[in-house]
C-alpha cells in the first residue's frame, strides 16, 4: 500500500478535517512525507472529473463537491449542529417568527438561518413592512423529522406536556 492510499483510506473514514501532523500520527509516517503525499492526492481528485475533493481549509477533508450535493441530500439526512438545531427550534415553535425578534432569542441567528435556508428547512419571506423578513418550517423540515401535522399543533402539544409536568410538580 502507498502512503497515498493510505492517506486517503484515513480521509476516507472520518467525518472532521485533519491536520498534516494528526494524518501522520494516525498512520506513523513523517509529517513532510505526508504533506508531499496529500499534494499528489489532492491533485490526483482535481485531474479526474469525479465527485469528490479533497478541502484544505480548515484541514483536509474528503467531501462531495458543491455541485452534487443536492444529490447527497436526497439521499442522506441533514446533519445540524446543536446550535443551528436550537434555532430551527425555535423558529418551528413560534413560527411565523420575524427574523429580527429570532435574532433577539438567539444572538447569532443569522448564520443559522442562512444555513437552515440553504439546506430547505425553512422559509423566508418579507413582512409587510418590508423591514425584516419572516421565518417558518417548510414541508422538507416535517418530512426530515417525521412530523404529521403542522408545528403550531407541535407547540401545542409540547406546551401541555409542559403544563401537566407542572401541574404534577405542584402535586408533589
Amino acid at each position: 500500500m502507498s502512503l497515498k492510499t493510505r492517506i486517503e483510506a484515513v480521509l476516507f473514514i472520518t467525518a472532521q478535517a485533519l491536520e498534516v501532523k494528526d494524518i501522520a500520527e494516525i498512520l506513523k509516517e513523517d509529517e513532510e512525507q505526508v504533506q508531499d503525499a496529500l499534494l499528489e492526492l489532492i491533485m490526483d481528485y482535481s485531474a479526474r472529473d469525479g465527485a469528490l475533493e479533497i478541502d484544505d481549509e480548515n484541514g483536509y477533508i474528503l467531501q462531495v463537491k458543491e455541485e452534487f450535493m443536492d444529490i447527497v441530500e436526497q439521499l442522506c439526512p441533514v446533519e445540524l449542529r446543536p446550535a443551528v438545531l436550537k434555532t430551527l427550534t425555535v423558529i418551528a415553535l413560534k413560527e411565523p417568527i420575524r427574523q429580527s425578534y429570532l435574532k433577539e432569542l438567539r444572538s447569532n441567528a443569522y448564520e443559522h438561518v442562512q444555513e437552515l435556508l440553504q439546506k430547505g428547512l425553512i422559509s423566508r419571506t418579507r413582512d409587510k413592512n418590508g423591514r425584516s423578513f419572516n421565518l417558518k418550517t417548510t414541508p422538507k423540515f416535517a418530512e426530515y423529522f417525521k412530523l404529521k401535522g403542522d408545528a403550531k399543533t407541535l407547540a401545542k402539544i409540547i406546551d401541555l406536556e409542559k403544563q401537566a409536568k407542572l401541574d404534577d410538580e405542584e402535586d408533589e
